[in-house]
């Protein structure tokens, strides 16, 4: 079995709210070229292999996945679709290499969510057919019940998830790229029209449409091939119920990102997280989220997020920045392809490449990725720039 694994090649397009000038094809076809490039002028021909992270839910088209091939240059190569977040498509394409059988794979994702007439309607339709869906309420309302549960279960008050917002969306001044960057006072986050109490507007992440595509090779191919890989040391994944009436003990808690974590950390040989680890780019699909998966993640104990957020602890400058990107609530949320985008920004911090927003010195970062309402599916993964 190969025992390293890096990250050699990076390419994104589009993250714009819409994109209605290019289709999703040709978006991945422009973060694929940029990839490729990036890993050393690659031709798609020596990939030895292709996973897509996509299937007909958020698309806007029936069986978008088997349209992959084309532009990833991947006809006549064998391309695995994954029904998940992104973060778990890499996953698969680091088992792949792992194997033995292959010593290159791209990993891709993308969203068009501005091709969705109703976004909330769809998302309705992923919930429960019998329990939940009946009662015809905004999906939503999940996020309000979890946000209420976990307020309760930890004692983090509902400031400070507005100062998540406040923190993200400031630091995503700093990133190109982000399309939600804005100075937001704590007044216009609490006064918000509400989606479902305490969940407000701005606690949730804007949609965006883009395209990203990472490339991984084996040690000996990575060598070649770049001058400054990202080496993979750990991964993990869970899923627990989707079914509320199944979550009476977890509502308030995120166990699928401790579980997910717990294994991420094992395959990394980490120990201490806190200590351990320089940065995090962690799922913020909601305000709340942010800091129950940081605590999930044993970044800190349980109901502690808060008051190392107020001590401002995952600012920049603190002892553990948190979405310095801006997360999605400061860029913009990309659905499935949402797990490649933390990703995709540590390996810009990882690198040195992340601008205005770079972090000085950092060497291991963590990527979290959350698959959204109503699931409960969660991935982790550990990357660092030392040999």
């Amino acid at each position: 079995m190969s025992k390293k694994v890096a990250i050699v090649g990076i390419g994104y397009s589009g993250f714009r709210t819409t994109s209605t000038d290019v289709s999703y094809r040709e978006m991945i076809y422009e973060a694929a070229t940029k990839c490729y490039e990036d890993a050393g002028g690659i031709h798609p021909q020596s990939i030895d292999s292709f996973v897509a992270s996509s299937e007909d839910f958020m698309e806007g088209i029936s069986i978008a996945d088997e349209y992959v091939p084309d532009q990833l240059g991947a006809v006549l190569k064998p391309v695995q679709s994954i029904a998940g977040d992104s973060l778990q498509g890499l996953a698969s394409a680091l088992m792949q290499i792992k194997t033995g059988q292959f010593d290159v794979v791209a990993a891709s994702a993308f969203s068009k969510i501005s091709n969705l007439s109703s976004y909330e309607n769809v998302l309705s339709y992923a919930t429960d057919p019998a329990y939940i869906r009946p009662f015809q309420e905004n999906p939503y309302f999940i996020a309000g019940l979890e946000m209420n549960r976990y307020l309760y279960e930890t004692g983090t008050s509902r400031e400070q998830c507005a100062k998540v917002v406040i923190k993200n969306r400031y630091n995503a001044l700093k990133n190109p790229t982000a399309i939600y960057g804005a100075k937001i006072d704590m007044d216009d986050i609490l006064n918000a029209p509400p989606l479902c109490k305490p969940l407000g507007e701005f606690d949730k992440s804007g949609h965006l449409d883009g395209a990203i595509v990472l490339l991984l090779a084996s040690e000996d191919k990575a060598r070649e091939l770049t001058d400054h890989p990202i080496w993979i040391t750990g991964l993990g994944w869970a899923t627990d119920t989707p079914n509320l009436d199944s979550r009476t003990d977890t509502l308030g808690s995120a166990r699928y990102a401790e579980l997910a974590a717990q294994k991420a950390y094992s395959m990394a040989g980490i120990n201490t997280p806190y200590n351990e680890i320089d940065f995090a780019e962690i799922d913020d699909t909601f305000s709340y989220k942010e800091l129950q998966h940081i605590e999930a993640l044993k970044l800190c104990g349980p109901g502690e997020a808060g008051e190392l957020l107020d001590l401002g602890s995952f600012a920049p400058a603190g002892d553990l920045p948190v979405n310095v990107s801006g997360g999605s609530l400061g860029v913009g949320y990309l659905h499935e392809a949402n797990g490649l985008h933390r990703v995709l920004e540590t390996v810009l911090q990882l690198r040195g490449e992340a601008g205005p927003r770079q972090l000085p010195g950092v060497e291991t970062g963590l990527a979290f990725a959350w698959r959204g309402v109503p699931t409960t599916t969660g991935t982790a993964i550990i990357l660092s720039n030392k040999s």
